[in-house]
Formats: C-alpha cells, sequence, structure tokens
C-alpha cells in the first residue's frame, strides 16, 4: 500500500490506479494490494439525466461510518440512501427516484473527514 508521504496524488482511469511520483505519473502495477481502494471517491451517478432510477458508485480507503443522502435543490433531504459501518472498498447503491419529479437532485457522501456532493438530473 502506498502512504502519502509516498505520492502526492493517485487516480483511477480506464480501470487502473496512476499515481504521480515525481517527476511523472507511473502506473501501479500492482493496481490494489489486498484490493483496497487508495482514495475515497464518489462517481457520477448512471445513468444521468435517469429515469426511473440511477446507480451511484464509491469507494472507501478504510472502515468508517458511511452516510450517503438526496437533496432536492431547496437542500431538503429526500432520502438516505447508505448509514453504516462500512469496510474499505468499492460499493455501488441505486436510488429510485420513482416518487420524484423532474428537476435537480443532489446526492452527498460523508465518511470520516470526507465529503463530496454531486448533481444529477431526473427526467420523466
Amino acid at each position: 500500500m502506498y502512504s502519502s508521504s509516498t505520492y502526492k496524488v493517485g487516480i483511477k482511469f480506464n480501470y487502473r490506479w496512476w499515481l504521480y511520483l515525481e517527476p511523472s505519473w507511473q502506473y501501479v502495477t500492482s493496481q490494489k494490494e489486498n484490493n483496497l481502494p487508495f482514495q475515497y471517491s464518489l462517481e457520477q451517478n448512471y445513468p444521468n439525466p435517469f429515469n426511473p432510477s440511477t446507480k451511484i458508485k464509491y469507494t472507501l480507503p478504510k472502515q468508517g461510518l458511511v452516510s450517503i443522502k438526496v437533496f432536492n435543490v431547496l437542500g431538503k433531504e429526500i432520502t438516505q440512501l447508505v448509514n453504516e459501518e462500512k469496510p474499505s472498498g468499492e460499493y455501488e447503491v441505486e436510488f429510485d427516484g420513482n416518487n420524484l419529479t423532474s428537476g435537480i437532485y443532489f446526492y452527498q457522501i460523508q465518511s470520516g473527514e470526507f465529503l463530496d456532493t454531486k448533481k444529477m438530473v431526473m427526467m420523466k
């Protein structure tokens, strides 16, 4: 496993991990030792726009309490998709928007100090 003192930035591109090791990007041949991700991520939902359901993928580099919530444009919480302790790994959750009107919604993940929000569009 690579520590933050070993590399500056790690990204996942074409299902492979690339690390910025001074002075260039290098492909990590042992993509995920022990099948563990290097960093937190929240991916764009797919499909987007969606009707009536969509999938949201996220990764956790370490075990922790995970919360994923969906909000409308006014900031009102619509639902909580995940609220539990999860081990390190890659996950996918499905969001069913059958009871929603067309419009813009936001989904947010929080785990430890990691917080990220993305926009999704419901089109009926």
